[in-house]
């Protein structure tokens, strides 16, 4: 009896830790992989990416905001930027890209919202 109380304690603490520690990462209903679709080359922090499908991965590297976007269909092309977290005030309805032109006259990509989340991406 006293050993299936304890599995059954330890079986609750393990889920209440995998629980907390996913809401902490989940912090604005962000989710960790979506995809987004860039109709036009889009400079998305020092890369110019060609226009396509590509896979957003959102990822922490200790308190630093990483947004990884990696092409589909087998091609190469990939990006990584540094992002920051900006709270909506409310979920957003739909996805939304955000740009800028450069002086060498490139999409830059400056924001971004995937719809379902409660914080933009801004780059």
């Amino acid at each position: 009896m006293r050993v299936s109380k304890f599995i059954s304690l330890t079986i609750a603490v393990v889920l209440f830790v995998c629980g907390a520690s996913l809401a902490k990462t989940k912090k604005y209903g962000v989710d960790d992989v979506r995809r987004v679709t860039l109709s036009a080359p889009t400079r998305v922090g020092e890369v110019l990416l060609p226009k396509g499908e590509y896979e957003v991965r959102h990822t922490m590297e200790a308190e630093t905001h990483i947004m990884l976007f990696k092409q589909l269909g087998g091609k190469l092309a990939e990006a990584r930027v540094k992002c920051n977290l900006v709270e909506l005030k409310q979920k957003a309805d739909r996805d939304q890209l955000g740009y800028t032109m450069n002086s060498a006259n490139e999409r830059v990509l400056q924001m971004l919202i995937f719809s379902g989340d409660t914080a933009q991406h801004v780059f």
